[in-house]
């Protein structure tokens, strides 16, 4: 889908205004102590980025039933978790990017030891937002198993793990099966947590419903790596709003690299049909997540 008038801009352009503001009322503001701290965690949170992951929150609600409201805070910790990730894989040490969004890096924008610390305090702060939140409707059970989702989502078995096998995997030849692996942490952990959070809040942990969104974001985690290693391939720097080209240059494993371009991008069609099945048994409640996967293969950015 394409156009600025179509159901799925329409949807997306409302999410991310909602979440954009929940952001700017939970983060610190930036007059108070310690300032430098509090404005980069806001200048590397705020004002950018296509706050998927969010969406996903409210779009898995939405499948549930779910009013926005209650919501908000869910998709504000996972937006938390996903900024704080972009500060750190940007450092020198990581991926020693100097463009994020259209814009200079955190630490260059900054300093190196400031962006460490806003990364550090984005993270906590996504765990301080879902214990707070007063208008999240679900039992303390729950609560307690969405910030657990979060943190394993977020750890050395989620995301952080997965840049771990990728920083080790620099100037290797991974296998297929070794690729995906990677991604299902580093890219697809904290994606699936986004659907999972939404489905929470609910308040029925166990329901068929939740693992059904759970395979459709186990699919769409992984479409979203696979689209986004042919961007970029594909694509250029001023569109990509970071440097283009990188993985190559840095050597590093990507779907197209091994599987050939088109061959990637079959595949991300076919993760793409396989998520939009696992929502056959969800009503016109989860429109949002259907035009999700559409966009996911099918955006330039």
């Amino acid at each position: 889908m394409s156009g600025d008038h179509t159901p799925l801009e329409h949807y997306l352009t409302g999410c991310r205004e909602r979440c954009e503001q929940a952001l700017e009322r939970l983060l610190p503001a930036a007059r108070v102590q310690p300032r430098r701290l509090h404005e980069a965690m806001r200048y590397a949170t705020l004002g950018g980025g296509k706050r998927v992951r969010p969406v996903l929150t409210y779009a898995a609600g939405r499948a549930l039933g779910i009013d926005p409201p209650q919501l908000d805070g869910a998709a504000c910790a996972v937006e938390l978790i996903h900024a704080y990730s972009l500060i750190h894989d940007d450092l020198p040490a990581m991926d020693d990017d100097r463009l994020r969004r259209g814009r200079p890096t955190c630490h260059i924008a900054f300093d190196e030891a400031t962006a460490i610390l806003a990364g550090d305090a984005l993270q906590t702060q996504a765990f301080k937002v879902l214990c707070e939140d007063q208008a999240l409707r679900v039992s303390s059970r729950t609560r307690l198993e969405m910030i657990r989702s979060l943190a394993l989502a977020s750890g050395s078995r989620g995301m952080a793990g997965g840049q771990a096998i990728d920083l080790a995997a620099v100037g290797r030849q991974l296998d297929l099966a070794q690729l995906e692996n990677m991604h299902i942490h580093k890219t697809g952990a904290l994606i699936r947590a986004s659907v999972r959070l939404g489905a929470l809040a609910a308040d029925a942990p166990e329901s068929p419903e939740l693992h059904r969104l759970d395979h459709y974001a186990k699919c769409i985690g992984l479409a979203f790596q696979v689209q986004d290693d042919i961007l970029d391939v594909e694509s250029d720097t001023t569109t990509l709003g970071k440097t283009q080209g990188k993985d190559q240059a840095q050597e590093k494993p990507t779907y197209p690299a091994l599987l050939g371009l088109s061959e990637a991008k079959r595949m991300a069609l076919s993760l793409r049909e396989e998520a939009l099945e696992s929502l056959s048994a969800f009503d016109e409640g989860a429109e949002p997540l259907r035009w999700l996967a559409d966009y996911i293969v099918a955006r330039s950015h």
